[in-house]
């Protein structure tokens, strides 16, 4: 059974809360709940983890090598400017889908730019919290 990490970076845990215009109402408890369902008819293992800290980000990254066969990244503002964040995956060597509620490029011209994309398998943004559902159905069908 493939075994995946889903990680989650700052303010996400507001998800809910935080700018329901831009990320919709439904809480990152909710959400994770969705990719476990997800997760289960497409027989796969997930596990999560959130946090406000780029250098516990970083540690998470780290651990899953050997643990995980893949990680679902929704690095929040870090993606786009944490190249601390962008060399702990590159080090790893593990598939990373870059996820994003929002669409990016509709939004500020910061977020435009993504230093951690070069290393990652795939990026999908846009999507609310689908987005994270269509990363999970690519990993759940492809060999990564």
């Amino acid at each position: 059974m493939k075994r995946i990490m889903v990680i989650n970076g700052p303010n996400l845990n507001m998800l809910g809360e935080r700018e329901p215009q831009t990320y919709g109402s439904q809480t990152l408890g909710e959400i994770n709940r969705a990719i476990s369902e997800k997760a289960a008819r497409l027989g796969l293992s997930v596990d999560f983890f959130q946090s406000n800290s780029e250098g516990d980000i970083i540690d998470k990254i780290q651990s899953c090598k050997g643990e995980y066969d893949a990680i679902i990244l929704n690095a929040g503002a870090f993606t786009h400017y944490s190249y601390a964040i962008r060399d702990a995956i590159s080090a790893t060597g593990i598939p990373v889908i870059e996820v994003h509620m929002s669409n990016v490029y509709s939004r500020e011209d910061f977020r435009h730019k993504s230093v951690i994309s070069a290393v990652c398998k795939g990026v999908v943004c846009g999507f609310g919290p689908d987005s994270y559902l269509m990363a999970l159905s690519y990993l759940g069908e492809q060999e990564v």
